[in-house]
This record gives structure tokens, C-alpha cells and sequence, in this order.
């Protein structure tokens, strides 16, 4: 009866032995990475497009094995589109979660509030939005898939002065390092070229109020107007029209947003602004594949926040295939990556984890966002 028992015993610690093995294999291959995102308050809809762009990524792989047997599992902390509050998620991320790698922050404030804290903790930061100069010298740890405000304003200000012929200009611009960073290559690029900034008016994130600021410009007398912003500029345009502010308007990437054109009404029409090369009515195959996707998924067109998103993941699997799971490999392999070939263009960075990506002029006619093709 003793041997029985005995043997009993050796039997249940053999099994409970081998469970622990499997969970413990199991756990050996799930890969963890952060993403911090807006997903409350007024930047909830960006939030909610990348989100939904990350989910099919991760989907998509993890059905084809993952990565090197890994499943990827994505941890979310919300950002609220505000620097201290994605500070304290990304904290939470690090010390927590222990993730190698976080995708974020999409604005670029939350991006440089991070930055100091994932260089010095080792943690790969790959933002799909954030576009300040500023995120340029952000550190070692920092990347980002989206081409600069550099870029983006030197477009614009060629476009303004060249194409458009426009030599008296104001802004408008929402006053975070979004919009400081590309008021200002707007307004050194513009004025290298001759022409003149009659007026600079601000306004904070998630403002409604613009008459004063409107007001202020009207009374400079510019030929048009280069608003930067979120979905405040909505109601900018539509108060801009009570207003009497009858003027050539234009805008960033960040200006293609069916909401604002539903706030807006007919005071968006003839907007002229910069726009990513990324087209959802693409013809290229994997364009084409993702669009069918997301639309099948979430029953509607993906914008630039899915697009950006969705690729950040791919970019991330593809690091960790060559470079393994650890911080440091996964940064390494980063910097390496050459040509890759997303739904939002072609992407290479270079030794600031920068990249430069093609971008096109597009305009707001009859209600809808259309490739700008001249007067």
C-alpha cells in the first residue's frame, strides 16, 4: 500500500514537473511589446485607427507563427494624446511589463516627453506619427516611420511660394512640438524663398475658440493662411467663414480627416495641404490586400493612423527576426533596415532612426479629398 502511495506521489510531481515545463514554454513564446496610444479624450479617433491597424499586424502574424515561434502580444496604455499621461503609461509599460519595445507615442509631444526615459532604460521607442524635428536628436532608442516636419514644411513652403505663387502668409498653429516644430521649417523655408509671415497666432490642443486668433490674421491681411492642427481645425475653417476670413487656406498631413471636413461643412472646400504618399485606393498589391483587410474587419477605409501603425508592427517583427528580442538587438536591427516595403510606402532609416518618404499636395473638392492637379 506504501509502494502504491509512493508511487502516486512520484506520479503527481512528475506531472506537476512536466506542467510547469509547458507553461514555462509557453510563456517562452509570447513576445511582449508596449503601445502607447490616445485612446480617451479629444485624440481618441487617431488612437482608435492605429489601434485597429496594430490588432490586423499582429493578427496577420501570429497566424503565420509569429515571430521565430514567438506569438507578439500587445500591451495598451493610454497616452490620452498628452505628454504627462503618456509619460506615466510608458512607465508603467517598462517597469511592469518589462517590454523590449513600444510603438508611440502617435503625437509627437508624448514622443520627446518619453524619450529621455527610454534611452536611458534601454527601450525602443518607433513612433508611426510623430513628426517634430526635435524627435531627430530624441536619442538612440528612438525611431519613428513617419518622414519629419522638416520635410513636410519644406513641401509646403515650396508649394506656397512656387506653385501657388504666394508671397504674404500667416499661420494659425496648435502650440505643442507638433505644430512649433512645423510652424517654424514652414517659416524659415518660406521666407528663404521671398516671401513674408504677416502674422503667428497659437491655440492649445483641444481648443474650440478661435476668434481671436482668426481676428488677429484677418486684420494682417495675408494672401492665405497655414493652419496646423488636429481636428480643432474644423472649427477653425467653419469660424474662420462666420468670420469673413475669405483667404487661401492650407494644412499638413494631419488635415485629412473626414471629421473635419463634417465639422467644417463647405468652409474646407479648396483647402490645399500636404498629404503621405500612402493611397488606400491603390492598385499595389499589398496596399490593395491590407485595404480589404481592415475594411472586411472594421467596415470602413483605413487613414494614415492605420496605415502608419500597422506598418510600425511589420518594421518591429522584421527587427526582432534579425536582431532576436532584447532591446539592444531589436535597435540594432532597426538602424539596418533598408527598403522595406509597407502599405504607407517605402521605408529606410538612416542613422538618426529617421526616415524620408515621398509626399504629394491634395485639396478638398465638392466634399472629398483629392489630388491636388493646379488652379
Amino acid at each position: 500500500m506504501k509502494r502504491i502511495f509512493s508511487l502516486v506521489v512520484i506520479l503527481l510531481i512528475i506531472c506537476g514537473l512536466i506542467w510547469v515545463s509547458c507553461q514555462k514554454k509557453v510563456e517562452e513564446k509570447v513576445v511582449k511589446i508596449g503601445a502607447i496610444l490616445p485612446l480617451t479624450g479629444d485624440a481618441a479617433k487617431y488612437g482608435e485607427s492605429a489601434k485597429e491597424g496594430i490588432e490586423l499586424a499582429i493578427e496577420e502574424i501570429n497566424a503565420e507563427g509569429g515571430v521565430k515561434g514567438h506569438k507578439i502580444e500587445i500591451i495598451y496604455e493610454d497616452s490620452q494624446g498628452l505628454p504627462t499621461t503618456g509619460v506615466s503609461a510608458f512607465q508603467k509599460l517598462i517597469t511592469s511589463n518589462r517590454v523590449p519595445a513600444v510603438i508611440g507615442g502617435l503625437f509627437s509631444s508624448v514622443t520627446l516627453a518619453i524619450a529621455p526615459i527610454a534611452n536611458r532604460e534601454h527601450v525602443v521607442v518607433l513612433s508611426p506619427t510623430s513628426s517634430a524635428p526635435a524627435i531627430t536628436k530624441a536619442g538612440d532608442y528612438i525611431f519613428r516611420n513617419c518622414a519629419s516636419d522638416i520635410f513636410e514644411g519644406k513641401i509646403m513652403a515650396e508649394a506656397a511660394r512656387k506653385t501657388l505663387g504666394l508671397s504674404k502668409v500667416a499661420i494659425i498653429y496648435i502650440n505643442n512640438d507638433y505644430g512649433v516644430g512645423i510652424k517654424d521649417v514652414f517659416k524659415k523655408e518660406f521666407t528663404a524663398l521671398g516671401g513674408k509671415i504677416l502674422a503667428e497666432e497659437a491655440f492649445d490642443q483641444g481648443a474650440t475658440d478661435f476668434r481671436t486668433q482668426i481676428t488677429k490674421v484677418k486684420q494682417a491681411n495675408p494672401e492665405a493662411v497655414y493652419i496646423i492642427g488636429y481636428r480643432e481645425l474644423g472649427s477653425l475653417l467653419k469660424q474662420a467663414k462666420e468670420l469673413g476670413l475669405n483667404v487661401q487656406f492650407l494644412s499638413t498631413v494631419m488635415f485629412e480627416d473626414p471629421e473635419i471636413l463634417k465639422i467644417a461643412g463647405d468652409a474646407a472646400e479648396g483647402v490645399i495641404y500636404s498629404a503621405r504618399a500612402y493611397n488606400p485606393k491603390s492598385k499595389e498589391p499589398i496596399v490593395k490586400k491590407f485595404v480589404e483587410k481592415y475594411e472586411m474587419k472594421y467596415h470602413k477605409e483605413p487613414d494614415i493612423f492605420a496605415a502608419l501603425s500597422y506598418d510600425a508592427v511589420l518594421i518591429l517583427a522584421k527587427a526582432m527576426e534579425i536582431g532576436g528580442f532584447t532591446a539592444d538587438g531589436i535597435k540594432e536591427a532597426i538602424y539596418g533596415i533598408r527598403d522595406f516595403q509597407g502599405v504607407a510606402g517605402v521605408t529606410s532609416f538612416d542613422e538618426n532612426g529617421d526616415v524620408v518618404k515621398p509626399a504629394v499636395l491634395k485639396i478638398v473638392r465638392n466634399s472629398k479629398f483629392m489630388k491636388y492637379s493646379g488652379r
